[in-house]
């Protein structure tokens, strides 16, 4: 077992450290690349520099990423966009792409995932459905930055911030959830349709989720359920330090996350780093570049409340509360077959290993009372991050959702 308050202490000082090693390691790097410097064009120095560039990415701390989405194309016109903070919550806001000029378009809530990275996860999510509707996306805070008399979030916060966020986009919204929301989206549709509530969604998309982990289990599902609830108490739980203004929460952390998802696939990560030394060598600026900015993306983690995360493998992971009809709110039953009105798509990745192959699905199966023509089930020959981003999502899955909204109320 960990003692829980040096681990977050000595992760600091490794990190301090590794941001010396990086900043050292950019200055030779720069150094060796200098025209003026003539290592720069023959022996080892190219090679040299290119390895020390590989190191200083690799090591550099991280903050948290800027969208970075100033336009749009629609019809041909190029749109600016602005980003509004329309709703602000202690451990969340509500974030409106604005694209200036637009009127109208179906309004689109995307739930990004609250599991160790930030929202700019979705950039390419929320890029490429700009010109096609009015965007708002779940813009979570990380815990170590919410001081302790913000009081506690877990999922029933969650499920509570989603429905608040409804209200504030307004009746005929829809909502699009990518990963680890699939399950609290689709509880605040229930919620939603139970109570009648005339802002619940017109159409629920949800996108490797892990509604019913039971079905096809990954590597991620054997994890959570092999060692007892306990254990996650005891070995991955840490208190934020004193340099934060988080100090003394309790959370899991996000480099935990982090290191556990390059474990998961060391090698693929070790070839891309191999692949970027090449293009650097080779002076493939643009193909390292590529490699680097997606690194700079999933590198830069965020620490998710104790409460929030241990909730999530109790209830999601170890007792498939929702599929089996157990899931509560506020002590309350999360009851699918509330669900009447609401268009459900499911859309998989056939070579997820994340959230296996039929886990999201589940929704569909579980919605006994959604006619058959208002529910679909679409399967992408992609990997998890494929479904949301990349190519297969633009050219393939994205219009998928598009028709889907355009065919039921948007």
């Amino acid at each position: 077992m960990y003692n829980e308050p040096m681990l977050y202490n000595a992760y600091e000082f490794q990190r301090s450290m590794l941001a010396s090693a990086s900043a050292w390691a950019n200055f030779g790097a720069e150094l060796l690349s200098n025209p003026a410097n003539p290592f720069a064009y023959f022996g080892g120095g190219p090679v040299l520099a290119s390895a020390l560039e590989v190191f200083a990415h690799a090591a550099a701390p991280r903050g948290k990423p800027e969208f970075g989405l100033n336009h749009t194309v629609i019809d041909g016109k190029e749109i600016d966009v602005t980003e509004s903070i329309v709703l602000r919550k202690p451990f969340g806001q509500l974030k409106r792409f604005v694209r200036h000029g637009v009127e109208g378009g179906p309004r689109l809530l995307i739930v990004a995932p609250m599991s160790g990275h930030y929202a700019t996860l979705l950039r390419g999510t929320v890029e490429r459905m700009l010109p096609f509707a009015d965007v708002y996306i779940t813009d979570w805070r990380d815990a170590r930055q919410a001081p302790l008399t913000d009081g506690r979030f877990d999922l029933d916060d969650y499920i509570d911030y989603l429905i608040e966020f409804m209200h504030v986009i307004g009746s005929g919204a829809h909502m699009l959830a990518v990963c680890q929301p699939s399950v609290p989206a689709y509880a605040a549709a229930c919620v939603m349709s139970a109570d009648k509530d005339p802002c619940r969604p017109k159409t629920l998309t949800l996108m490797g989720g892990p509604i019913d982990t039971r079905e096809a289990p990954t590597a991620v599902n054997t994890l959570a359920t092999e060692r007892p609830f306990a254990w996650f108490e005891q070995n991955v739980i840490a208190t934020v330090p004193m340099n934060y203004p988080g100090a003394g929460r309790k959370v899991y952390p996000g480099f935990l996350q982090l290191a556990g998802f390059m474990t998961m696939n060391l090698g693929n990560h070790m070839m891309s780093h191999w692949e970027m030394f090449k293009h650097l060598v080779q002076g493939e600026d643009m193909e390292a570049e590529a490699t680097m900015k997606f690194y700079e993306e999933y590198r830069s983690v965020c620490d998710m409340t104790a409460e929030f995360y241990l909730q999530t493998i109790d209830v999601v992971f170890q007792k498939h509360a929702l599929p089996k009809g157990e899931m509560t709110h506020r002590g309350r039953l999360v009851d699918p077959a509330a669900i009447t009105d609401i268009a459900l798509l499911a859309i998989e990745g056939e070579r997820d290993d994340i959230s296996g192959l039929g886990q999201t699905k589940a929704a569909l199966t579980i919605s006994k009372n959604v006619p058959a023509a208002m529910k679909r089930h679409f399967v992408a020959d992609a990997g998890h991050y494929g479904i949301f981003n990349g190519s297969k999502w633009r050219n393939q899955i994205a219009p998928v959702v598009e028709k889907w909204i355009s065919a039921h109320g948007g």
